[in-house]
């Protein structure tokens, strides 16, 4: 039976005068989610993690630890990861979620990197110089051994997002293909933003313009979402907002509305 988490914390508040914290405290460390799988919740750089705090997922794997999506590299972070056992992993899921790459590689120089297809071709990644050991196929790695389905959501113009499933704990690891910001977290002048962007939860989707990269390949994107949905996943985590923690079947298909219809 695998341990069932606690909710995420909501928004919180320093002391009094001191600055807001933003995001699912605490940050930059890890925090089970069931058996060989963890979330770091964390922030993006800048004013827009006051906006959209951003999350990885660790999973344990056949040689390791592999990370989902890596958020900023933290060395007590590492300390925490290495207590579970060696990075021997790094997986860039979309072309939005690598720019943490660099920071993780250095750290640990044995990990293998993986990425999305096509992410090598796109502009921002050949410029930073990021290095890509592996594209990403049908099917999970050998060396992650038997524990993850792994499936890729194709849009246009090249975009795509890798989804990992861990059988085991029927969880499903997804990146931007739901969106799920709970407006309380949110500053006040942001909130009709993501109203209309539809990425409010409780029943967020991906922004608009992103909806709209995945409609020019709807048939394709459809289907992947279907093998997803059948699948049965109790649990769904993704990189922004709020993530199903129970019902995940049914709190993906209502999220996935705009595609499936």
């Amino acid at each position: 039976m695998t341990p069932t988490p606690p909710p995420p914390a909501p928004l919180a508040a320093t002391q009094a005068g001191a600055s807001a914290t933003f995001g699912y405290p605490p940050l930059d460390t890890l925090k089970p989610v069931a058996d060989n799988v963890w979330i770091v919740d964390s922030l993006l750089p800048g004013a827009i993690g006051r906006v959209l705090p951003a999350r990885m997922t660790v999973i344990r794997v056949a040689d390791g630890l592999l990370l989902h999506s890596p958020t900023r590299y933290g060395p007590t972070l590492l300390g925490e990861l290495e207590q579970l056992g060696p990075v021997r992993h790094l997986l860039a899921p979309n072309p939005a979620h690598w720019v943490s790459l660099p920071d993780w590689q250095a750290a640990c120089p044995g990990a293998t990197t993986w990425a999305a297809p096509g992410l090598r071709k796109r502009g921002p990644v050949r410029k930073s110089g990021v290095h890509l050991d592996h594209d990403l196929g049908d099917h999970a790695p050998a060396e992650w051994g038997d524990a993850i389905t792994l499936a890729t959501v194709p849009g246009g113009f090249g975009f795509g997002e890798v989804a990992l499933f861990h059988r085991a704990s029927r969880t499903l690891v997804l990146t931007d293909l739901v969106v799920n910001l709970e407006a309380p977290m949110l500053p006040a002048a942001v909130r009709p933003v993501a109203r209309l962007l539809g990425t409010v939860a409780p029943d967020g989707m991906p922004p608009a313009y992103l909806r709209g990269v995945y409609k020019l390949n709807r048939r394709a994107a459809a289907a992947a979402v279907e093998s997803l949905l059948a699948l049965g996943p109790e649990r769904v985590i993704f990189a922004h907002g709020r993530w199903f923690e129970r019902d995940g079947t049914a709190a993906l298909r209502r999220s996935m509305r705009w595609l499936l219809g």
